[in-house]
Order: structure tokens, then C-alpha cells, then sequence
């Protein structure tokens, strides 16, 4: 997901995918620890879609308070 994609996204549509994306996170840490991924970057990718998402999150509520 791109960072125009996320900056157009609503609240509701922001914190829904963030939710989903923790869980799909925890399921893929806990897939990786019973037996290894083939591909581990998906871990580091969804750790930096989280991270994106969040600082999107966090920039709005910043918005609405100096308003």
C-alpha cells in the first residue's frame, strides 16, 4: 500500500486496517516461530505498512488538535 493510498483512506478505514494488519502481523510472527517463512521480508513489510498507517493516524489527530 502506498502512501497516497493510506493518505486517502477515512478515520474509520485507518484504524480498521491497522487493526487488521496487527493481526495478520501476530499470525504471521506465530506462523514464523512453529515454521519458517519462506520469505521473512513479509514480516519487516508489514511491520513498515503498520508503522505508516500509525503516522498517518497520529499527523490527523495532531491536525484536529492544533485546530
Amino acid at each position: 500500500m502506498k502512501n497516497t493510498e493510506i493518505r486517502e483512506l477515512s478515520d474509520k478505514e485507518l484504524g480498521a486496517r491497522i487493526k487488521s494488519e496487527k493481526i495478520q502481523l501476530t499470525k504471521l510472527m506465530f506462523n514464523h516461530a512453529v515454521t519458517p517463512l519462506e520469505n521473512t521480508n513479509t514480516l519487516k513489510d508489514t511491520k513498515k505498512l503498520i508503522a505508516r498507517l500509525l503516522t498517518e493516524q497520529k499527523k490527523r489527530q495532531l491536525a484536529a488538535n492544533a485546530q
